[in-house]
């Protein structure tokens, strides 16, 4: 018998049992698509939360305030405040000659209104450098300048999102704000940057920082300083230089417990990249179980078929049939199951993946497409094997007595 008989007689066998044949593609499809979507979602999630730190700027650098020093730890006694003089002091090139611009900022959660509409934000006091380094830029209007900051004049630049909850469709810029009770100024809007799925980059209002602290949150400890480096090259070389200013300035005696902490953009991406890869990977192998219980149905539906055609089997074998023609029919079977569940499954999980899901829009990576595919017709191949090699090894007599 050649492998064109083979496979037609395989076919044939597919198509004897069509709901059987389908419940069995059923259980592959799911496993593959499973696969796929899951692990486009994780890669979708890695990549959203990698942009939006990305658009804080990737050559910045974060200094937070407060102790995140070992519990008992020597050294510090007393902490120091974040101040605008700390600031000031990264900024000097021959100290700090790698350091772009320092700029301080502090947040205040408040409700603004226009003409009767209200809403829940937070404003942040900073300079005008900030815009630049975070990687904001304006889309209508104009900045705030230098001396906005100086005379605490009451102007704000506002994300997208405080545009269309406050003012809707109408243009901004030049009208007047309530916040916490103080009018401001809108002076420019600033271009969309869009949802993560984890926190809105548009829902924003930048305003001088002298105002801020005026008005909203008084003259304390600065929330963080946003320090920009004159490349991404030099990141580490202009972080060992805000340490030594800092340590310096808030008479750090032991490292381990500075009352700052520094954030690195380019090491924070490193790190939720690494973290999400495994996620991604854990998300797949969960997936993958699903897959190995749709071959595992496979191995089920060959014993059932090779048990109900025991018969028409040793028929084909007292005629001459020899033992891999009927090892191949059933091969063949296993195999077509397999791809059809695999075909089906990846057109599913493209389908599914042009929707978000969870707040994520999945991104699917080919290499998984690729793999639980091929890992789908290796189960066809695997699983089938045990039936159809049990098929092959019946004896003539036996098989044509059986019932």
């Amino acid at each position: 018998m050649n492998l064109v008989e083979t496979i037609r007689i395989g076919l044939r066998g597919v198509t004897a049992n069509r709901l059987r044949s389908g419940l069995t593609v059923l259980g592959i499809l799911i496993g593959v698509a499973a696969v796929i979507v899951l692990v486009a979602v994780g890669n979708g999630s890695s990549l959203a939360v990698t942009q939006s730190i990305e658009k804080l700027g990737t050559n910045t650098l974060t200094i937070r305030h407060g102790s995140f020093g070992p519990p008992g730890s020597g050294g510090q006694t007393q902490f120091k405040d974040l101040t605008v003089a700390d600031a000031t002091a990264l900024m000097d090139a021959t100290v700090a000659p790698d350091v772009k611009s320092a700029s301080p900022v502090v947040s205040s959660g408040t409700t603004c209104t226009f003409e009767g509409t209200s809403y829940d934000t937070s404003v942040t006091g900073t300079w005008p450098s900030y815009f630049e380094a975070s990687n904001n830029t304006i889309a209508s209007g104009d900045y705030f300048v230098n001396d906005d900051v100086v005379n605490s004049r009451r102007t704000v630049v506002l994300g997208q999102t405080v545009v269309d909850e406050l003012f809707g469709t109408v243009d901004p810029v030049g009208s007047e704000i309530i916040c916490a009770g103080t009018p401001f100024t809108v002076t420019g809007v600033l271009e969309t940057k869009g949802s993560s799925g984890f926190s809105d980059s548009d829902d924003v209002i930048i305003a001088p920082l002298t105002t801020v602290q005026s008005h909203l949150t008084g003259y304390g400890s600065l929330d963080s300083i946003l320090v920009q480096t004159a490349s991404a090259d030099v990141q580490e070389a202009a972080q060992s230089e805000v340490y030594a200013i800092l340590d310096d300035r808030h008479d750090t005696t032991d490292t381990s417990s500075r009352d700052y902490q520094v954030l690195n953009q380019a090491s924070l991406i490193s790190t939720v990249e690494d973290t999400s890869q495994v996620f991604t990977v854990l998300l797949g192998a969960v997936a993958a179980i699903s897959l190995l219980v749709g071959g595992i149905g496979i191995t089920n539906i060959m014993l059932v078929t090779v048990t109900e055609r025991t018969r028409e089997i040793g028929i084909r074998k007292a005629i001459g049939a020899s033992k891999s023609a009927i090892m191949g029919q059933f091969l063949v079977e296993a195999t077509v199951l397999s791809i059809i569940g695999g075909v089906l499954g990846v057109l599913t999980a493209i389908l599914v993946t042009r929707f978000q899901i969870a707040g994520t829009t999945p991104v699917i990576l080919p290499i998984s497409v690729i793999g639980a595919f091929g890992v789908s017709v290796a189960l066809g191949l695997f699983f089938g094997s045990y039936p159809a090699n049990r098929a092959a090894s019946l004896r003539p007599i036996e098989a044509l007595r059986h019932e």
